[in-house]
Order: structure tokens, then C-alpha cells, then sequence
């Protein structure tokens, strides 16, 4: 027998291992509809992100619960999440069977319902539960369809339609799950308008930056301007490269001497010679030297011992008479 469920009443489970199929019937601006599952624990949040079973995630990793691939019937699109119940550890108090909106709210979605399977049961049996979700608001993009809960030894389920405005990420912030900032969307970077007349483009600077929001322009090339009522001059023809200075033959890396002394010469001729200095005489007191080009001095020969006579003397040195 199928219950139809309304919302906020609840059923015990006639199984333990329960298929939750999602449905709803799709077509032109209808958002696409995902089915996620979150186990939690005695105080109402997950124990893990792990706890945490959508499309990027599609096991636990006890393998009692698992999202299943959408499917097309005749009557609308399916999204299933398949929990054992029976199995799962003493932690988990809760399974919320909840839903997020792809595309727009859920008040563009129609015919949004929530049937409960034995997981054990034939294709086509009948489902033993039935909740027409329907969107309070009509802007939410989560909804909360239901949930399994224990109570003592025993699984029940809850209808409850509960709605959040936030998305799939506002959904699992709730129930403790850890979103990466890189996995929230990303506004579009802003594209920059077209330039148009009678104002600057996007390139122009700003008033209060000072400086060009676009790229910087080139350099302009300098154009002849010609005087006031005259055509410019024509441009100046191209000059030709100066030409290279002729190459220079190696010098040895040792010269002679006599070369050094042949530059000397080249260097200085046809130049005005300076007059010869006269020799000068010797200072008082010492003899003239050959090798200087003064003139030598006849030195005084020494007189006989026997005409040994005394050398003039001064006045000092002479006898009074």
C-alpha cells in the first residue's frame, strides 16, 4: 500500500534498505534537479565531509549509501539515492534526502515528487511512500524532501519540504560540511565597452588614478610640419651608412728599437730645431770634465825638488819690514 504523505507526518519503514527516487518533469527553462543524501550525527551535523553523498561524491565510504545516474522515463526525469539502513553504524542518527536546483529556483520546477522503494522489491513494484514536494517561497534552490531517523531499533521517515535560498552550498554549511572557496562559483570578469565618440574610451586615464586603464600607445612618428599656408617640406632622402675605417695591419707585439727611433724622426721632421746650448763653465772649485765638451785647462807642471819655491802668498803671510 502507498502512503501519500503530507508534510511533516511520518511512516515507519517497512525495510530497512530504502530506494529514493526523485522525480520531476523537465522542458524549456525548467532548472535540472539533483538528489544528495547527508548522514549525520547525534548533534545534527555530518562526522566528515565524507558523510556529505552527491554527484561529485557518489559513495559513502561504508558503501551503505550511494547516488545513483539520472534516468529518463516516459513520465519525467529521475535522480536516486539507495541507503541500507540496517547496516550503517550506531553514529549515524540521521539520512537527509534533500534536492538542489540547477539553473534557477524551484518554483520553475514542476511536478516535483519523492518516492520511497523497497530496495529488495521487483521492478515496478508500487513505492510504499509518496511526498509531492511543493516550494514554499517558489526562490528556494534546496530543498530538504525528507528524512530517515531512528527510533530506538526502528527506521521512520519524515516529509518535510524544508527550503533554502543559498544553493547546495548553503545546504551543506549547514549540516557542518566544509565548502573549498575555489568550488564556489566565480563572477565573470567584466569585458570592456566598446570606445565610442564624444568622450574617452577605455584607454583613457582616470580621473582619480592618473593613469591609462588600457593599454599604453606607441610611439608616434615625427612628421615635417610646414609654416602657416605652406605645403610640409618633402622628406629628408636616406643618408648612407658612414663607411668603416680601413683595417689596420697587426703590429708586432715586440718592435725593435730602430723602428721605435724611425717613428721619433717621422714624428718631429720639418719641425724647427731649437739652437745648440753653449757649454756652460765649471763651478767654482771643481775641475771641468771631458765628457761634458768643456775646454781643458792645461794643468801646471811641478818644478823641480831642488827649485822648490813656495807658492805666492797673501798679505797675511808676508814678513814686515
Amino acid at each position: 500500500m502507498t502512503h501519500a504523505m503530507s508534510k511533516g507526518s511520518n511512516i515507519p519503514l517497512p525495510a530497512t534498505a530504502v530506494r529514493a527516487v526523485l522525480q520531476w518533469t523537465p522542458g524549456s527553462g525548467v532548472p535540472d534537479v539533483d538528489a544528495s543524501a547527508l548522514l549525520l550525527a547525534a548533534d545534527g551535523h555530518v562526522r566528515s565531509d565524507e558523510d556529505f553523498v552527491f554527484y561529485n561524491q557518489p559513495r559513502h565510504p561504508s558503501g551503505l549509501v550511494r547516488h545513483l545516474p539520472k534516468q529518463r522515463l516516459a513520465d519525467g526525469l529521475t535522480d536516486t539515492i539507495e541507503a541500507d539502513l540496517g547496516s550503517l553504524e550506531a553514529g549515524v542518527n540521521r539520512v537527509v534526502l534533500a534536492a538542489s536546483a540547477d539553473g534557477g529556483p524551484f518554483g520553475l520546477v514542476r511536478d516535483l515528487r519523492l518516492r520511497l522503494y523497497d530496495s529488495a522489491a521487483a521492478d515496478g513494484a508500487e513505492p510504499f511512500a509518496v511526498f509531492n514536494v511543493v516550494a514554499e517561497t517558489g526562490e528556494e534552490t534546496a530543498l530538504i524532501c525528507g528524512e530517515l531517523y531512528r527510533r530506538g531499533d526502528r527506521w521512520k521517515f519524515r516529509a518535510l519540504g524544508q527550503g533554502y535560498d543559498s544553493g547546495l552550498v548553503g545546504l551543506a554549511t549547514e549540516f557542518g560540511i566544509s565548502v573549498d572557496d575555489s568550488e564556489a562559483p566565480q563572477a565573470p570578469e567584466p569585458t570592456a565597452p566598446a570606445p565610442h565618440s564624444g568622450g574617452p574610451g577605455p584607454g583613457a586615464p582616470s580621473p582619480a588614478s592618473g593613469h591609462a586603464s588600457g593599454p599604453a600607445p606607441g610611439p608616434v612618428p615625427a612628421q615635417p610640419v610646414g609654416g602657416y599656408g605652406f605645403p610640409p617640406p618633402p622628406p629628408a632622402p636616406p643618408t648612407a651608412p658612414p663607411a668603416a675605417p680601413p683595417a689596420v695591419p697587426p703590429q708586432p707585439a715586440t718592435a725593435p728599437a730602430y723602428a721605435a727611433g724611425a717613428r721619433h724622426d717621422a714624428q718631429w721632421a720639418g719641425r724647427p730645431q731649437q739652437p745648440p746650448v753653449p757649454p756652460q763653465q765649471p763651478a767654482y772649485g771643481y775641475p771641468p770634465h771631458p765628457a761634458y765638451g768643456y775646454p781643458q785647462h792645461p794643468q801646471p807642471v811641478a818644478p823641480p825638488p831642488h827649485q822648490f819655491q813656495l807658492p805666492p802668498q797673501g798679505p797675511q803671510f808676508q814678513r814686515r819690514r
